[in-house]
């Protein structure tokens, strides 16, 4: 879907910066036009280093007509520019929900207004985002997305508080190809053992005490508890917005810490707003997740990586029919057998493998936008989901979305292959003797320590 009309020079006052990842830069309508109000422009993002692999896929290979073909909707897509869209409508939204994923519309911008917002947003962009990447201004076409942030049509003087979390991979692996030298990832987090090795390169301050199992456990107790590690390292995988605005968290990226005095002005900035306490907002939040079942739906589809980086590198070669590089210099008789019977799968097997494998890739990768407001008194007609706190006995509409469901491209394998050897390889070389981000005196209550 198009939207009438070209996003000019003049435009680009009323577009102010709200955040970025990998691939894109959210923008924020502070216009008056009708048809902008409430809603946030993804711009795409070109890599300044032209080494490292895209972040999401732009256009198709001739092995990725081979992997998405049977889907018309997406090749179409490339033609017109709007893939990221038709992937998170034809793709995603089957696995995630429908009414959890929106696709947005397409609207068509000018060179002269993507320069111009790009000088606008140099000096709200974290400086290592400036270093690794520009916007794409040979683009015609971003995507106008509603603001998840926001409520439309948020009554005057009702508030909104939203909550942006990067929940990570959910689940440890068991698949048959991981090779005994990596048995490690059975028993601790990828996001724990990444952690130390951002660490030890410099990218973070400390270590997060966040564990990506606690938040998928479906226990009200261990959510309550992923959130509140939040608090302490939110990183880039946490972040409030009050009335669209943020109030907590960093604008994305490792680098970013957050100071204490930093979360009190947050604390102090909810109570205002929300009239709740910390301990209550946790409680909403973490009741909000247990009730709404969303992360549910999201661990299932990242569950569609059944076979691991180790078994689906395999499959990857099948398709682009070049000899493995892995099996090249493989000893392990057990593992080459295992692997030998991968190479013998036909191709609609190998195709079908893969493709599940970057589906579960975007899924570990995108984010879940969850906005909250107080019901109306007396008002009981609401196209929303609400959840009763009993703490301060309100009920709290409630909307979700999941926002970054970007189609991650196939010659990304190769790179996630060595990123996957690269973080194990350092940390059962070096892992627990780390410090810490607890103090010594504090005493670890997760029920399941190994797993962090």
């Amino acid at each position: 879907m198009d939207m009438d009309g070209v996003l000019q020079a003049a435009d680009a006052k009323d577009w102010v910066y709200k955040g970025e990842g990998a691939a894109n830069l959210i923008l924020s309508y502070t216009g008056s036009s009708p048809s902008m109000l409430g809603k946030v422009l993804r711009v795409k993002k070109v890599l300044k280093d032209k080494s490292q692999p895209a972040p999401s896929c732009l256009v198709f290979s001739s092995h990725e007509k081979l992997l998405w073909g049977h889907i018309s909707e997406l090749v179409e897509s490339v033609k017109q520019d709007c893939l990221a869209q038709a992937y998170a409508v034809h793709v995603m939204s089957q696995h995630l929900g429908a009414n959890h994923v929106d696709g947005g519309v397409r609207v068509r911008v000018s060179r002269d207004f993507l320069e111009l917002v790009e000088k606008n947003v140099l000096s709200s962009r974290p400086a290592w985002r400036v270093n690794a990447s520009s916007i794409d201004n040979t683009a015609d076409a971003a995507l106008l997305i509603p603001d998840h942030s926001l409520f439309s049509g948020n009554p005057k003087g009702s508030s909104c508080i939203a909550v942006e979390i990067k929940a990570k991979c959910g689940f440890l692996p068991s698949s048959e190809y991981i090779s005994e030298d990596n048995s490690i990832k059975k028993q601790v987090t990828r996001y724990k053992m990444h952690q130390h090795l951002k660490f030890h390169q410099g990218e973070i301050s400390k270590t997060s005490e966040y564990n990506p199992l606690d938040l998928f456990s479906e226990s009200k107790e261990r959510i309550r508890m992923a959130i509140k590690s939040f608090f302490s390292t939110p990183q880039n995988n946490f972040r409030i917005f009050v009335n669209g605005s943020l109030a907590f968290g960093g604008m994305g990226g490792g680098t970013d810490s957050v100071h204490p005095a930093d979360t009190d002005k947050c604390i102090e900035d909810l109570s205002k707003v929300s009239g709740l306490e910390l301990p209550d907002f946790t409680e909403l939040l973490s009741e909000t997740i247990f009730k709404s079942g969303v992360l549910g739906k999201l661990l299932t589809t990242q569950k569609l990586d059944y076979h691991d980086i180790e078994g689906a590198i395999h499959l990857y070669y099948n398709i682009i029919s070049q000899p493995c590089l892995v099996c090249k210099n493989l000893t392990d008789v057990e593992l080459l057998r295992k692997y030998t019977l991968l190479h013998s799968l036909p191709l609609d097997k190998s195709l079908k493998i893969v493709r599940d494998f970057l589906i579960s890739a975007t899924a570990k990768d995108c984010s879940l936008m969850i906005s909250f407001r107080p019901r109306e008194n007396g008002s009981t007609d609401s196209e929303y989901d609400s959840v009763f706190l009993e703490s301060v006995k309100r009920t709290y509409e409630y909307k979700a979305y999941f926002v970054d469901l970007d189609v991650k491209p196939l010659v990304k394998m190769e790179h996630y292959f060595k990123l996957d050897q690269k973080i194990v390889n350092f940390y059962t070389s070096n892992g627990e003797v780390l410090p810490s981000p607890k103090s010594s005196n504090t005493k670890d209550t997760s029920p399941i320590q190994l797993q962090q």
